[in-house]
């Protein structure tokens, strides 16, 4: 029996009572890939990227373990709801237009205490000053880095589109703006170098590919181990007493980790490792999160029909951000249908060893986008279900 196999027949077990479609998420996989990156993170600790779990009591399993300090969240909504539930120390990732939210924030102390809110413009300030709504509490900012590799002058760029903020210069320049401002504190500086962290450098059947992914990612991390460097020396001469610089992400841990000017690591999808995390060259997690599909349909040898399935992730449309049928193994998507709303066909010598009411597991494409499906998780140890705890759904969020 492969490994495979011998998980399948374990979630079978543990998952015989309940019915599909369900969630699970396998602890012993969970720790192991955890602790794989407190091993890459060389000492430095991990700020756990929420969106990429989005359930309470992982989050919480995951802090209390060493290597583990703090929350990177994804709305300012979910940054206060994390903080009222007892998180201490929570970096809102993104800039919120939440007027709403802000005033919570700066009406209350113990909120204002534990969120670090995102700026890279100065209107930004502008906007959280006009809903304060009378409150008065100092507000924590980070400052974020645009990490995108520019070339030619500009004229060809690779990364993400988020901070406007390329130069030290630049950074060195909001901060000195929040200074100046009454009412904001500058705790922080966050770069997160996705076309380094996010994107696999051995894609399946593509070398040449491969290769060029990795040519790009080689430049772009020396090219932004020096320019970060050079940020945080020039935003350190207008807050000496800066708290954190956050880089990296779960495919470029150890190489953010090795940069001197980088106090903490932000990862997150490492530990339930979806599909887009399989074409790494740096490191192999255990694949944690699945959801189970019943067997509804036998349209013929070599086909069944589960339903529904078809939870497409988020970026570019395109096959990678399908789910992928993973066991039983050898089973894939009809090309004509591909993962459906409501039935999803799948073709396969696996089929005819399916019955009507039978469990396919699949993995999503992302990590946290699979709790936006389900309200809870099965958490299996070994071949039996040990907890059932709610998604943020399951505990009536959806931020976004």
């Amino acid at each position: 029996m492969t490994a495979r196999a011998a998980d399948r027949a374990r979630y079978d077990r543990a998952t015989a009572h309940l019915d599909a479609p369900l969630a699970i998420v396998d602890l012993d996989a969970f720790d192991a890939n955890a602790d794989d990156l407190v091993r890459r993170a060389g000492g430095k600790p991990i700020r756990v990227a929420s969106k990429s779990v989005r359930c309470r009591a992982l989050l919480e399993r995951v802090l209390a373990r060493d290597g583990f300090a703090g929350i990177m969240s994804f709305t300012l909504a979910e940054s206060l709801w994390l903080a009222r539930s007892g998180f201490e120390d929570v970096l809102l990732a993104y800039p919120s237009a939440d007027r709403a939210a802000y005033a919570e924030l700066a009406g209350d102390p113990k909120l204002a205490a534990a969120v670090t809110v995102m700026v890279d413009d100065v209107a930004q300030l502008d906007l959280i000053d006009a809903s304060r709504g009378g409150g008065r509490e100092v507000v924590r900012v980070c400052l974020e880095l645009d990490t995108s590799l520019k070339l030619l002058g500009g004229r060809v760029r690779v990364g993400a589109r988020r901070s406007p903020l390329h130069s030290p210069a630049e950074v060195a320049d909001v901060a000195r703006a929040v200074v100046r401002r009454p009412g904001f504190e500058v705790v922080g500086i966050m770069a997160y170098e996705g076309h380094v962290a996010g994107v696999g450098d051995a894609v399946a059947g593509r070398p040449l590919r491969s290769r060029a992914i990795r040519l790009m990612q080689a430049a772009a991390r020396r090219e932004l181990a020096e320019r970060r460097a050079e940020v945080v020396r020039a935003v350190r001469a207008v807050v000496p007493a800066l708290e954190f610089v956050n880089g990296g992400g779960t495919g470029s841990v150890q190489h953010t980790a090795a940069e001197d000017a980088v106090t903490e690591i932000a990862a997150g999808s490492g530990l339930y490792v979806p599909r887009l995390f399989d074409n790494y060259t740096s490191f192999r997690g255990r694949p944690a999160a699945l959801f189970a599909q019943p067997v509804v349909r036998r349209p013929g040898v070599g086909v069944v029909t589960v339903l529904g399935g078809g939870y497409p992730a988020s970026g570019v449309a395109g096959p990678d951000r399908s789910p992928v049928p993973y066991l039983p193994e050898g089973l894939r998507y009809d090309p004509q249908e591909g993962a459906g709303e409501v039935q999803t066909p799948l073709l396969g010598s696996p089929a005819d060893d399916l019955l009507i009411g039978d469990k396919v597991w699949f993995r999503h494409a992302k990590a946290g986008e699979l709790c936006e499906r389900f309200d809870a998780l099965h958490l299996v140890e070994g071949d039996a279900v040990t907890a059932t705890v709610p998604t943020y759904r399951g505990e009536g969020h959806t931020f976004l």
